[in-house]
């Protein structure tokens, strides 16, 4: 039986992620996701460049992309899908987290 993944990623998320990682000069780097206290709602996500995570850090490769969730992040990212969209006005990650229980008004932070 195949192991679940934390969190997942959508075809134009591993899309732009890919584009961002080949402008860096180091094969192995991944995307290092988690979340911080910050916002009007509590928490807010991070997302920095990484090769290596921390030893308790979980190591996800989804759609080729390899992705290192924060140890701290783990139980409020379980289940989360990656997204990345663009229009006319904003070209952004969103996060389609099961786990949140609300957002603020601007839609930079949130609660579980």
């Amino acid at each position: 039986m195949k192991k679940k993944a934390f969190m997942t990623l959508s075809d134009a998320a591993a899309k732009r992620v890919k584009e961002l990682l080949m402008k860096q000069k180091d094969a192995d780097m991944g995307l290092k996701i988690g979340v911080k206290r910050r916002g009007c709602n509590g928490l807010s996500y991070t997302m920095n460049y990484c090769k290596d995570g921390d030893k308790f850090d979980e190591v996800v490769n989804d759609k080729g992309v390899k992705l290192i969730i924060d140890s701290k992040a783990l139980m409020v990212l379980v289940g989360t899908q990656m997204d990345f969209v663009e229009d006319e006005l904003r070209s952004e990650f969103v996060f389609k987290n099961p786990n949140e229980k609300g957002r603020c008004g601007c839609g930079e932070s949130f609660s579980i």
